[in-house]
């Protein structure tokens, strides 16, 4: 069977949200599994406090083996002033061994990410982990245009070619709506179909 592995950091729940439902998307596609791994949080207790984040969920959390045994590998993760969080470059800096032995070379990858605003880094985040991609020669799987959802201007949504995504509020008052999360999950059944495909 097809495995999936979707990877992903989240502090306030929005991207959580999203990997739900690329989840369904991925399940949907007969012979193929989807594994759900959290990314190592580097705060401290006292900072996460301050900040008001949740508790983290009870996910087993992302190591570099989670990423070799994989079939596929989609990722998602918040913005940083327009980059990936340090969280998850924590994950990539820990895949040197792989980086060395070629453990990730052919293997399909793909984003998804929240911001606060459409200006606030959606594609400038998902194109800040292109370097990770390019440097262990993994196969990059964009979500395109797979649906006419992706580019419908009926409402304000996240996401875009590069991958599923919402908008969160500079305050995180806003949540993943159902347009959003339908992107996902047309993003997880692509890139199952797609992982699937490539792993026969």
């Amino acid at each position: 069977m097809t495995n999936v592995a979707i990877i992903y950091y989240s502090m306030y729940g929005h991207v959580a949200k999203l990997a739900s439902s690329i989840k369904a998307g991925v399940t949907s596609v007969p012979g193929v599994k989807a594994s759900v791994y959290q990314i190592q949080e580097t705060l401290s207790d006292d900072l996460l406090k301050a900040l008001h984040a949740p508790p983290k969920s009870d996910l087993p959390v992302a190591t570099p083996d989670v990423l070799k045994s994989a079939d596929g590998i989609l990722l998602g993760f918040p913005t940083r002033f327009g980059m990936l969080p340090t969280q998850v470059k924590g994950l990539f800096d820990a895949c040197g061994s792989l980086w060395a032995k070629g453990g990730l070379i052919g293997k399909p990858c793909g984003i998804f990410f929240s911001s606060a605003s459409l200006g606030g880094g959606q594609e400038t985040t998902a194109m800040s982990m292109t370097p990770f991609i390019a440097h262990q020669g993994m196969t990059f799987v964009p979500l395109g245009y797979r649906s006419p959802l992706v580019s419908t201007n009926e409402e304000i949504h996240g996401g875009s070619p590069w991958g599923a995504g919402t908008l969160a509020n500079a305050d995180g008052s806003r949540q993943p709506t159902d347009l959003e999360l339908e992107i996902a999950k047309i993003q997880g059944q692509s890139f199952a179909e797609i992982t699937k495909k490539l792993s026969a």
